[in-house]
Parts: C-alpha cells; structure tokens; sequence
C-alpha cells in the first residue's frame, strides 16, 4: 500500500464515522423531543412529567456537548496527524532529548500533556455546566483539581515504567515483540485488579463498612444463597462529586469488595439494594466479567499484532502524516499513531460490542430474579432511571452503537414476564 492510499482509506473511514456520529446524534435528538411531551404508557404511574421531560432535556443536552466535543477531539486527530503535529512534537524535543529511549518517552508525555489541556475546558464544562445546570455535579474546584492531579500523578507512576517496557521490547525483543508486549499488557492488568481496591481506589473516594445491620445482614443472606464470598461490603461517598448512583463489586479472588454508592442507599429500599446487588451478582455468577477479559485480550492480541505489522510499513507512517527522521527510532510514534487512528477504523464495528453486553444484561437481571423478587429490580430500575435523568425513549439504532444497557422499556418487559 502506498501512503497516499492509505491516508485516502483513513479520511475515507474518518469522515463515514464522522458522519454516522452526526446522524446518529440527530436520530437521538429528533427521537427524544418527539416523545418529551407524554411519560411513556409503561411507566406513566411511576415517574412525573417533570422527571421525564428533565432527562429528555439532559438527553439534549448532553448530545448537543458531544457533538462540540466530537468536532474538537476530529479536529485534534487531524491536528497530530495527517497536519503534522505529532512531527512537530518529536522535532521540538529531539534537541533536548537526543534520539535514545528518552526522546520516545518525551514523547509519549508531551503528546499526554497536549491533550490533557485541550480536553481540559470540555472536562470543566462538562462537570461545572453541564451537570450543575441539572443538578447533578456535586464537586468543588478545589476537588476537581485534586482529582486531575491524583489521576496524573498515577499516569506517571503506573504508565511511564509500563510504557518504556513496551519501548524496549519492541526495540530489542525481535519480531514477536508485540506477543511479549500483550504478555505484559495482561500481566498489568492483573496487578491493577489486585491494587486498586486498597491502593488506588481510596485515594479519591472513601470507603466506610456498611453500618446499617439489617441491610448488611440481608445482602450477606443474598450472597450465601448465591454463594459468593466478599472481603467486605462498604458504601463509598459518591455524593462528593455527583449525584448519581451505582452499586458494583471490584477486586480479584479474594480480595472483593461490594461498593454502594451513598446516593443508592439513600433512595433505595433494601429490598431495591438486594435486587440491585444481586444483578451486579449475576454478572460475576455468570462469568460475565471473565468473558468480557478473554474477548477483551483476545482482541488486545490481535490489535498487537497488526501493529507488529504496520510498525515496519513506511506508508504507515508517511499515510498518517509522520516522516520518519533519520536515525530516530519509530517505536513510540508508531504505538501513538496507532491508538490515535484505531477509533477511526473500528467505530463501526461498536454495535458487535453492545450485543454482546446487552445480552449479558438480560442475564443478570434473569439471575436477579431468580434470586430476589423481579418487582423489586424493576422499583429500583425505574428510581434510578428517573434519578440519573436517563431518558426512557431513545432512538434504537442510537442505543445500539453508544448502550452497554438495553432501553428501559425492553429491560423491564423482560422482567414483568419474570414476575408473571
């Protein structure tokens, strides 16, 4: 392939994804303002015009963000590669660096800094503006600013030694580096499974033992009856930052942990939390989660190995805008170039993803069914709905391509047929 031939097949699928965005995004907008006006027929004994024509408009809005964010980040991808900018970022270091690890490793930061300050106007309006206008942002400046510098602060203790492993095993592991690479890549996340509830975790949120006796003793007959063993059940202070609820377990063997948001426990009943829980339970039962890891690795391979292809290919790199120097190693070029232009290529494979998650979703509220009592799933279901301004009619094909969830409406019939 020559380089013109591919930066014609990148801008071919750039603007097709570009363009399917839009009008999925207009498919959504029109689906939602024609329904705002009623509360669907299934829930209009349940949730108020004013919570549905809120989430209808949190909808809107929300989109309405996307699409200024999606032609910022479009103009940003075209910016760093098929402009230049990524070259202009490994010219302006080299005087500085030299042509050893450390100017790959400069690289991969600078490129980390640029777009973290570019993404960080759309990250404030999108907590103080967005969410403050519907009541959900729950986060200080003080707080938002705190958490930037924790998460960079972790990029740079966990990413640097993680990436310049990658670096010198493409440098000096021979061709099958990218096998070793996805070696390493599992190796990482396994660790990271292992650390995160009492290393990373706590760093931004607090963790407190649930104390209300009665729910603990029923979740704890729930997990019996299930079989499933946890180091602990605690309720995190997700209120400091939203207002938006959750509940999730994290961890790996037996290092588990069942985590409530606050905000759950507050607007739920018992009954609701266990039946909350005992979906989440599903998933684990079900081996949902291990599913999702041996897909997810599969894949990683397989995205390695094509990269252990295109790594050597000039027209890679010519194709995406970057002239390779002469005498300075590519390695760290290549793996940017790469995850810069993968979103563009695979955008339209997203709803193989969402089939498959959705599926796993109708597992787990039939093993929380058979569990608890499927009324109570569908009261809590419809609580959060309504709390987290989700709205209740979205566009199916839109659904498709962005929902790891079904649309509430489908979600619940299939429950309604549990109870019946």
């Amino acid at each position: 392939m020559s380089s013109l031939a591919f930066s014609i097949l990148f801008v071919s699928f750039f603007i097709l994804s570009l363009v399917l965005r839009f009008w999925l995004s207009t498919r959504q907008l029109r689906c939602v303002s024609a329904h705002r006006g009623a509360v669907p027929a299934d829930f209009a004994e349940k949730i108020s015009l004013d919570a549905h024509q809120k989430a209808a408009d949190y909808t809107a809005a929300k989109i309405h963000f996307g699409l200024a964010s999606l032609l910022f980040s479009s103009a940003v991808l075209i910016g760093f590669t098929l402009l230049g900018g990524l070259q202009w970022l490994a010219i302006a270091l080299l005087p500085h660096t030299g042509t050893g690890i450390a100017f790959q490793m400069a690289l991969f930061v600078a490129f980390a800094a640029v777009s973290g300050v570019l993404d960080m106007p759309f990250d404030y309006y999108r907590q103080f503006v967005l969410e403050e206008r519907f009541g959900f942002n729950k986060m200080s400046i003080g707080l938002w600013i705190a958490d930037a510098a924790k998460g960079t602060g972790l990029g740079l203790v966990l990413g640097l030694p993680l990436i310049w492993v990658v670096l010198q095993l493409m440098e000096k592991s021979g061709s099958l580096w990218w096998l070793y690479t996805w070696l390493v890549w599992i190796g990482f996340q396994l660790v990271m499974m292992v650390i995160a509830p009492t290393l990373i975790m706590p760093l931004f949120n607090k963790f407190e033992p649930l104390k209300d006796d009665s729910l603990r003793q029923r979740i704890e007959g729930l997990m019996a009856r299930v079989n499933f063993a946890a180091k602990g059940l605690f309720v995190m202070d997700g209120s400091k930052r939203s207002a938006h609820s959750n509940a999730f377990f994290y961890g790996f063997g037996a290092n588990k942990r069942v985590v409530f948001y606050d905000t759950l426990v507050a607007s739920l009943t018992q009954p609701e939390v266990e039946a909350v829980l005992a979906h989440e339970l599903g998933h684990f039962k079900l081996r949902h989660n291990l599913k999702r890891m041996v897909v997810g690795s599969v894949v990683s391979l397989a995205f390695l190995a094509l990269l252990g292809y295109l790594k050597n290919q000039a027209w890679f790199y010519s194709g995406l805008g970057f002239d390779p120097l002469p005498g300075v190693p590519t390695d760290a070029v290549a793996l940017l170039l790469f995850m810069l232009a993968l979103p563009v290529f695979t955008f339209l494979f997203s709803p193989l993803t969402s089939i498959s998650s959705r599926k796993h979703e109708f597992e787990a509220d039939a093993f929380a069914a058979t569990h608890t009592d499927a009324r109570d799933l569908i009261s809590a279901l419809v609580k959060m709905y309504e709390e987290n301004a989700s709205t209740l009619t979205p566009d199916r094909l839109h659904s498709t391509f962005y929902d790891s969830h079904p649309p509430a409406s489908i979600r619940i019939q299939q429950l309604n047929l549990a109870v019946r």
